[in-house]
């Protein structure tokens, strides 16, 4: 009877005393009930595993599919075919890496123990365990771990999502990039200083981390480009803050570094001051009641994050910042079986400064994968307090600053540190090891803005 299969469970008598439900009926069964016997062959099929699917190809995405990769049933859904390294975008940038140094695909990072879905989620139902996808069929899981992060927050401002550049992305940076040289190759070496000033306008909207360290990286490259082209005058790199401060989330040491990096690559940083408009070709912005409307090459949002509206429509309990309610197990606080770490969740075991960092989603990852195996194995889940590893921020294309050991230091040597940190958090040791000799060998020098042609 080849072919046919049934369900049939393998018992034999039970020892005398033995002290199980099925002892008292004669036998005890040897295997689980999932087991089947297949023919003469007796084949056996092993107990289905437990599905568990995961939101978001992140810091904390990525690295919890990695830690729980060959224990259960993993499925990452994503939107791209790539990680992005985003602390190492700036000098993606400026050339001083290459894409597949910091945005590997995701086919080259798992194995066959982790199944990818490229596909939108758009929404997830908690009671039915399921997952909607667009333009794809749903997912059913068992376990869900939510790590999509935020997404950027253009404060209403009007024009702002139209007309302005977020920097989230690999193409996010070609796109800054080909309009810097498209720019560029629109200013003729005769054109006065002053004309050239304003066609070679950049304002970015956001002084945190992201801010100064893409204004700083902007800068040199423009100034290295105006002395290769024999360009008269020097561009406008302008920082536009709502705060008083730059790098607010930052301690005085290492903000000190940021200024003076600022101040030598004469980035103009506008503190206190509100962008009230953005259009295709310009910002209004304004300062102690009076406006100002600038003509632009780019206008570049970098205002912070909001809420995943995936997120914001999910049924769980939230703070009243609309960031998910967890446990230190990081479970949900009314969904055992759902994780959530991240931008999107609210975990109060942490140093105020890592929260809405991706080095909080990346020390979470491992949390979340260790939790994960936990509870489908029914032993007991931990917590942990999370503490900051250290800043390391990148200024332009000769310098960093490093605050380690509650001390901070800046220029080329900082620079390198900086290199030498993020080779030791890519995703995959076969992947680090590629990039470290890479950088060893090849070098991270930045890459001149060449005319159009020439970049193409």
């Amino acid at each position: 009877m080849r072919g046919w299969e049934c369900p049939v469970e393998v018992q034999k008598r039970a020892p005398p005393g033995a002290n199980t439900d099925a002892a008292r009926g004669g036998v005890v069964s040897l295997l689980p009930s999932a087991l089947f016997l297949s023919g003469a062959g007796f084949t056996i099929h092993p107990m289905a595993q437990k599905k568990v699917v995961i939101l978001g190809g992140g810091f904390g995405g990525l690295f919890t599919a990695l830690e729980l990769a060959g224990s259960a049933d993993v499925t990452l859904v994503t939107d791209d075919d790539h990680f992005v390294f985003t602390p190492m975008l700036y000098e993606y940038l400026s050339g001083e890496v290459e894409a597949w140094h910091i945005g590997p695909r995701y086919l080259e990072l798992l194995d066959n123990n982790v199944n990818l879905v490229v596909a939108k989620a758009i929404n997830v139902d908690l009671n039915a365990q399921t997952v909607e996808l667009e333009n794809r069929a749903p997912l059913n899981y068992d376990v869900l771990v939510l790590a999509v992060g935020g997404v950027t927050n253009y404060a209403n401002v009007p024009g702002a999502e139209e007309f302005s550049l977020p920097f989230r992305k690999i193409k996010h940076a070609d796109t800054l990039r080909r309009l810097m040289v498209a720019a560029l190759d629109r200013i003729p070496p005769e054109m006065p200083p002053q004309d050239v000033r304003r066609e070679l306008t950049f304002a970015l909207v956001g002084a945190g981390a992201s801010g100064c360290e893409l204004s700083t990286k902007i800068a040199d490259l423009l100034v290295d480009a105006f002395k290769r082209r024999a360009l008269h005058g020097e561009p406008r790199v302008m920082l536009l803050e709502m705060g008083d401060r730059v790098v607010p989330g930052m301690g005085q040491p290492i903000r000190e570094l940021v200024e003076e990096a600022l101040l030598e690559s004469r980035v103009e940083v506008h503190t206190l001051t509100r962008v009230v408009n953005v259009t295709s070709d310009g910002v209004t912005f304004e300062h102690e009641g009076q406006q100002e409307h600038i003509k632009t090459g780019a206008v570049v949002w970098l205002g912070g994050v909001r809420m995943n509206p995936l997120i914001g429509k999910l049924h769980a309990e939230k703070n009243k910042r609309g960031l998910l309610m967890v446990k230190p197990t990081l479970q949900l606080s009314q969904h055992d079986n759902v994780f959530a770490l991240g931008d999107i969740a609210f975990y109060p075991d942490a140093v105020p400064t890592l929260h809405g960092t991706a080095q909080l989603a990346f020390q979470q990852a491992s949390l979340a994968g260790r939790n994960v195996k936990a509870f489908l194995e029914d032993t007991e889940l931990h917590s942990k307090h999370f503490e900051e590893l250290g800043e390391a921020i990148s200024l332009g294309t000769e310098r960093a600053a490093v605050l380690t050991g509650g001390k901070a230091f800046g220029g080329a040597l900082a620079r390198q540190a900086r290199f030498a940190l993020y080779t030791s958090r890519l995703p995959t040791w076969h992947h680090r090891l590629r990039v470290g000799a890479s950088w060893f060998f090849e070098g991270t020098a930045p890459r001149p803005l060449l005319p159009l042609g020439l970049e193409r």
